[in-house]
């Protein structure tokens, strides 16, 4: 069946760097754009990154630009989202999505703070 699984999360200080992965089976991976939002205690689920099928389209919230990047592998069903620069703002369950469809992973926690 349809499965995402993310994984990555943990705790980490202010300033520094994650790496969140996002595991993909039961379709055609290299058919699909992908996508990561959060959401943060108390708050709504919100857009962080997508990337396109073939990996020459990515987008980025205002708040994550230019600290966060997306990429994939599709020989490994992987998609990637690298967090850098860290800030306790983006504290919150991180989850990955299949672009114009509603399956989602179980999300990772991601937790800054010192």
């Amino acid at each position: 069946q349809v499965q995402l699984v993310e994984s990555g999360g943990g705790l980490v200080e202010p300033g520094g760097s994650l790496r969140l992965s996002c595991v993909a089976s039961g379709f055609i991976f290299s058919e699909k754009g992908f996508k990561w939002y959060r959401q943060a205690p108390g708050k709504e689920r919100e857009f962080v990154a997508t990337i396109s099928s073939h990996g020459d389209f990515v987008n980025f919230s205002a708040s994550v630009k230019g600290r966060f990047a997306i990429s994939r592998n599709n020989l490994q069903n992987t998609v990637y989202l690298q967090m850098n620069s860290l800030k306790s703002e983006d504290t919150g369950v991180y989850y990955c999505g299949v672009w114009g469809d509603d399956v989602w992973g179980q999300g990772t926690q991601v937790t800054v703070s010192s």
